[in-house]
């Protein structure tokens, strides 16, 4: 993992989740982006003024949030974007490759009862890029044991899953796959991905409803540090991403969730 891309928000635990960033991205010797959006519309020159005096405000702020971190030799740049977070996102992407996204559940201190906040939700179902979505107050430690549940083995392209190998390697994580049948699932559904078995250490079936309630009937046997899941059609939640905004009563995790997306299969 190359680049690292954290957006930083208004948040409480703002400093949290870069430390939290630095952390992990000293062991793989990657590059952290600090992100800051704002929106100035219009034509006129004083717009433009107000803009760049906007953009250096949001500047200074980063430069403050970087400069209370112990870096720990982790290069950080700071980037900011005039426009939509969605479209600064994919801007920075498109520009230097991000390979992953670390971001808090929520930006803003809102809604006790939401898990996945507006902007954070914006972030990972309008875009393709891997997520580690890290809960507030939670400090890196390597991660022993992922959990990596799914209702579908297919997966078409073996690099979708590069976080969660480079995360295996890197800490020598047990790597254990649930696979959920769920209504309606076919036999193309239970063919495992060879990229996926090779990296495990076993493979569970089991029935239910949803795969969320999968997650939820082994998640205590296994006792994980790190789930992923999928981002799909018809994947892991497939209900929940038809919204931005993911309710604690409908989705919940106390552990850090890596998200990694095969919405272009």
């Amino acid at each position: 993992m190359k680049n690292i891309l954290v957006p930083i928000g208004t948040s409480s635990n703002t400093n949290q989740m870069l430390h939290y960033a630095v952390d992990f991205a000293s062991n793989f010797g990657s590059r952290i982006y600090v992100m800051d959006v704002f929106t100035v519309s219009g034509k006129t020159g004083s717009l433009a003024n107000v803009s760049e005096k906007i953009a250096e405000s949001g500047r200074e702020r980063l430069k403050s949030v970087v400069a209370s971190v112990d870096a720990k030799g982790v290069e950080i740049k700071i980037a900011t974007y005039n426009g939509s977070i969605v479209d600064g996102v994919k801007s920075i992407d498109k520009e230097l490759g991000i390979d992953l996204i670390i971001l808090s559940p929520r930006s803003n201190e809102i809604k006790d009862e939401l898990y996945l906040g507006n902007t954070s939700g914006k972030i990972i179902k309008r875009t393709n890029i891997p997520a580690l979505i890290v809960p507030k107050e939670i400090s890196f430690t390597p991660f022993s044991t992922v959990l990596t549940a799914f209702k579908s083995g297919i997966v078409k392209r073996k690099r979708i899953l590069n976080p969660l190998l480079d995360i295996k390697n890197k800490f020598e994580t047990k790597v254990n796959l649930l696979l959920v049948k769920t209504p309606g699932y076919t036999d193309d559904d239970l063919r495992v991905n060879p990229a996926l078995m090779d990296i495990s250490s076993q493979l569970k079936i089991t029935e239910n409803a949803t795969t969320y309630q999968g997650v939820l009937e082994h998640f205590q046997l296994q006792s994980p540090d790190l789930l992923c899941v999928f981002r799909r059609k018809r994947g892991f939640f497939k209900k929940l991403w038809e919204k931005t905004t993911i309710f604690k009563s409908e989705f919940y995790a106390t552990i850090p969730v890596l998200v990694l997306s095969v919405n272009k299969d």
